[in-house]
C-alpha cells in the first residue's frame, strides 16, 4: 500500500469510556491503524478512562484483544501491535465524583501538546465530565472535545447540551461527532458537485426530477433495545445521519472549502426545509421472520416491548423551499432489517423534453448513483443504443467508477470514518462535524414530525424481515409516478 499520510502534530487523547464498545470495536483499532499508516508519531499519548477496575497492563490486554478482533487489516504485526501499546495508559475515573481526576490532571498538565478529549460515553454525562474538565485545569483554552450522538432526543435537550458545554468550551473547541461525515464517499460527493463543470449547471430544480437516499440495515436493533425503543428510526437516524447527507446533496457551494464555509451552507438547508405533511410520512416496524422466529425475532420481541410503537423504518417526502431546489422532493428512508444493507443517494434527472425515437424506445432517464457502503462509489447511468440489427432499442448502461475497481488498490489508503474523524479533530479541523446551530436547527425540523405522529396516535406498518419496508413507503412515490430504484 501507497502511503500519503502526513504525521499530525503531537497530542494527548483521552477516551472517557475507553473500555465501552465504541472504544473497543471502532476508537483504538483505528488508532491503530493510523499509527501502522505512518500518521502518529510514536510520542502520541491515548489514556483510556473508565470506572472498570484496570490498571495499564490490564487495559492494554483489553485492547490487544480489541485490535485482534476488529483490527480490520489483511495482517497484523505483533510487534506494531507492542508498540502501539505503548502509548496507551489507563486511568480509573469517576465521571461523577472527584475519584481518579487528580491523576488524570498530573498526566496532561503542561505537557504542551494537543489536548483531546472524547467522551465516548452517554449524553448524560457530557456536562458531569465537562465540569470536571474545568475544575482540574484541564478546560483550557487550546482543549478539545469530542462528542457522541445522540446529541439530545429534542430541540429543549439539545438547546441545555449546547449551553452546558458552552459553559466550558468554546464553539472552537466542540467537534460533535457523525460518523457519516467521516466516509470516503461522502466527501466524494462534494468533490463531484463542485470540482466537474459538469455537474452544476444541471444540480437544480430545472433538471433534477427528484432525489433519494435510502440508509438500510440487515440487521435488527439487537443488543441496542432498550435505548432504540426510546429513540426510534427518526431520532436515531434521520436527524442526523440523512439530514447530513441530505444537507451535502442541496446545499449551495461554499465560497470555500473550510469549517464554517461549509456549515454555514448546510445550515441554510435545514431552515430552508418545509414542514412534512403527515401523507408525506411513513412508519414501520419489523415482524418476525416466518418459520424462523428464534433467530430474527420481530421488534417488540427484540426490545421486549410488546406494545411498542416506536418506528424502525421512517420515509419522508421532503421538499427544500429555495430557488436552487423549489418543486423537486427529496425522498428519505431508512430502516431495519430490511432486505439489503446498502447507505445510497440516487439523483433522478428528468426526462428528455421530447423523445425522437417513439414510444417502443420505452422511457429512460439519466441517474447519478452515490454508494457510500458497501462498494463504495459513483455510477452514471446513461442511455445508448443495444448493440446489434433490429432498429433503435434503447438501453440504460452504467458509466461506473467502483473505488475498489477504478483505482489501483495498492495505491489506495482505506481509510475508516472514525479514523478520519480522530484525526482532524487532532488537526483542528472541524469542517466535517456538526456545529451547535446546525444541530438545534435539525431537531427544530424534527421535533414537530415527532410530535405530529404522536398527536395522531399513529402505529408503524408491520412490514417483514429481509423486505424493503411496509407497502405504504412504495405508494410515497407511486402515487407521483416514482418508484425508489434498484441496482441492476
Amino acid at each position: 500500500m501507497v502511503s500519503r499520510v502526513i504525521p499530525v502534530d503531537q497530542f494527548d487523547l483521552v477516551i472517557f469510556g475507553g473500555t465501552g464498545d465504541l472504544a473497543r470495536r471502532k476508537i483504538l483499532p483505528g488508532l491503530f491503524r493510523r499509527f501502522c499508516a505512518g500518521q502518529m508519531l510514536p510520542e502520541a499519548r491515548i489514556i483510556g478512562a473508565a470506572r472498570s477496575d484496570l490498571d495499564t497492563h490490564g487495559y492494554r490486554e483489553m485492547i490487544r484483544e480489541a485490535i485482534a478482533e476488529f483490527g480490520e487489516l489483511s495482517a497484523i504485526d505483533p510487534e506494531q501491535v507492542d508498540q502501539f501499546l505503548q502509548l496507551l495508559s489507563f486511568v480509573k475515573v469517576d465521571a461523577l465524583g472527584d475519584e481518579g481526576w487528580a491523576e488524570l490532571q498530573s498526566l496532561m498538565g503542561g505537557t504542551g501538546r494537543i489536548e483531546a478529549y472524547y467522551f465516548s460515553v452517554g449524553p448524560s454525562l457530557f456536562g458531569d465530565i465537562a465540569e470536571r474538565l474545568q475544575k482540574w485545569g484541564m478546560a483550557d483554552a487550546d482543549a478539545r472535545i469530542v462528542v457522541e450522538k445522540p446529541f439530545g432526543r429534542d430541540l429543549e435537550t439539545a438547546r441545555a447540551l449546547n449551553q452546558t458545554l458552552a459553559t466550558y468550551f468554546n464553539e472552537d473547541q466542540i467537534y460533535r461527532i457523525d460518523h457519516y461525515l467521516g466516509k470516503e464517499t461522502v466527501q466524494n460527493l462534494m468533490a463531484v458537485r463542485f470540482g466537474n463543470m459538469l455537474f452544476e449547471p444541471l444540480w437544480n430544480s430545472q433538471y433534477v426530477d427528484h432525489i433519494q437516499i435510502t440508509v438500510a440495515e440487515t440487521v435488527g436493533v439487537g443488543g441496542r433495545g432498550e435505548y432504540y425503543d426510546k429513540s426510534g428510526a427518526m431520532r436515531d437516524m434521520v436527524q442526523n445521519h440523512l439530514m447530513q447527507l441530505l444537507c451535502l446533496i442541496a446545499m449551495e457551494p461554499p465560497s470555500q472549502f473550510s469549517p464554517d464555509a461549509v456549515r454555514d451552507e448546510k445550515l441554510k438547508v435545514i431552515r430552508a426545509l418545509d414542514p412534512v405533511l403527515p401523507h408525506h410520512i411513513v412508519r414501520g416496524q419489523y415482524q418476525a421472520e416466518p418459520c424462523n422466529e428464534p433467530e430474527n425475532p420481530g421488534y417488540r420481541t427484540e426490545v421486549g416491548n410488546p406494545r411498542s410503537r416506536t418506528e424502525s423504518f421512517v420515509a419522508l417526502r421532503v421538499e427544500i423551499s429555495n430557488w436552487r431546489w423549489a418543486g423537486t422532493p427529496f425522498y428519505l428512508r431508512t430502516g431495519k432489517r430490511m432486505s439489503e444493507r446498502a447507505s445510497e443517494i440516487r439523483v433522478v434527472f428528468k426526462d428528455t423534453p421530447h423523445s425522437i425515437f417513439g414510444e417502443e424506445a420505452g422511457r429512460h432517464r439519466n441517474v447519478l448513483s452515490i454508494r457510500l457502503q458497501p462498494n463504495e462509489g459513483i455510477t452514471l447511468g446513461v442511455t445508448i443504443k443495444e448493440p446489434g440489427p433490429g432498429g433503435m432499442r434503447l438501453i440504460d448502461v452504467p458509466l461506473d467508477m467502483s473505488f475498489a475497481e477504478t483505482l489501483d488498490p495498492d495505491d489506495i489508503e482505506h481509510v475508516d470514518a472514525y479514523e478520519r474523524l480522530i484525526m482532524d479533530v487532532i488537526r483542528g479541523n472541524q469542517t466535517l462535524f456538526m456545529r451547535g446551530d446546525e444541530v438545534e436547527a435539525a431537531w427544530r425540523w424534527t421535533d414537530p414530525i415527532i410530535e405530529g405522529w404522536q398527536a395522531r396516535n399513529d402505529v408503524p406498518k408491520p412490514y417483514e424481515t429481509g423486505s424493503d419496508g411496509p407497502t405504504d413507503a412504495n405508494e410515497l412515490l407511486r402515487r407521483e409516478g416514482r418508484s425508489w430504484r434498484k441496482e441492476t
